[in-house]
């Protein structure tokens, strides 16, 4: 009977290691968007404090505080935070999903391209995007860039009629994270 009970604290301590998630991790990640037209100013935002994780296993999250978008030009920033994005109200844009696929394993130092699945909540609303993922690791460190697009309308953002024809009305997102390893 001692046995058995030294066998199952045996066990059940190293259960958890067992099932163990390598984690690589950042808090410096950068979010490019852009919503130009041509012939009128640059609409254009850069975020570079946007933590993210992705496990072993694919997982991948990332966490941007949308008043961390910085503009060339203040009053658009302004404009970007009160009228638009709500930051006051809405003030994170997030995502959630899975690498398809992923091999932490086979991972080198050559880009490889991935499918990322997941949802992106803004302005309080989530909106599921499938997009590719290139993904190399250097070191300990995990490359991960993305780019994709995403319509205002999909996350109840109105544009009014006066700036609609000066704003893309699709916006193309670039994301890039260098994450490090941490178990």
């Amino acid at each position: 009977m001692k046995n058995l009970v030294l066998t199952i604290i045996f066990l059940s301590s190293i259960f958890p290691i067992l099932n163990a998630q390598e984690k690589y991790i950042t808090k410096s990640g950068e979010i490019n968007f852009e919503a130009s037209v041509p012939s009128f100013e640059e609409v254009k935002a850069t975020h570079n404090s946007v933590s993210a994780i992705i496990k072993s296993n694919g997982e991948f999250a990332s966490l941007a505080l949308v008043k961390g978008f910085r503009f060339k030009v203040a009053l658009m920033e302004e404009h970007f935070n009160e009228n638009y994005a709500e930051s006051s109200k809405y003030p994170k844009a997030t995502f959630k999903g899975k690498v398809m696929a992923f091999d932490i394993t086979g991972l080198t130092t050559d880009s490889k391209e991935y499918v990322l699945i997941g949802m992106v909540n803004m302005h309080g609303v989530d909106k599921k995007i499938e997009t590719k993922a290139l993904i190399r690791k250097v070191g300990g460190i995990i490359f991960l860039d993305t780019q994709f697009v995403l319509k205002p309308e999909d996350f109840n953002i109105n544009i009014p009629n006066v700036v609609s024809s000066k704003i893309a009305e699709e916006i193309r997102i670039s994301s890039s994270f260098e994450l490090k390893g941490k178990l």
